[in-house]
């Protein structure tokens, strides 16, 4: 048996009459309602677009690349240092 979901939250969206009319087409085809297939496809494509945010795989070599560099001492940058020694726009400034 399938377990339903507690559905509490509510997201509202405009959209032309073609792309409702192609929308309600898909989920006929898919015998879904339009919220079903709406929410199954975001879904879907929202995983789809964090996945390689979250997991990312390496060989052997690459991994070991990987470490090394994580690993590794941190490399001077004359320019980057020269910028901590400039005053920033969020230094409190001094009353004369």
């Amino acid at each position: 048996m399938t377990q339903r979901t507690n559905r509490t939250e509510k997201l509202d969206l405009r959209l032309s009459r073609a792309a409702k009319k192609t929308l309600q087409a898909a989920a006929t085809a898919e015998r879904k309602s339009v919220s079903e297939f709406v929410l199954d496809t975001a879904l879907s494509e929202a995983e789809e677009r964090l996945a390689d945010r979250r997991v990312f795989t390496l060989d052997a070599k690459g991994w070991d690349a990987f470490v090394a560099a994580l690993d590794a001492p941190p490399r001077r940058h004359a320019r980057l240092e020269r910028l901590f020694r400039e005053p920033s726009v969020f230094d409190p400034k001094s009353e004369p």
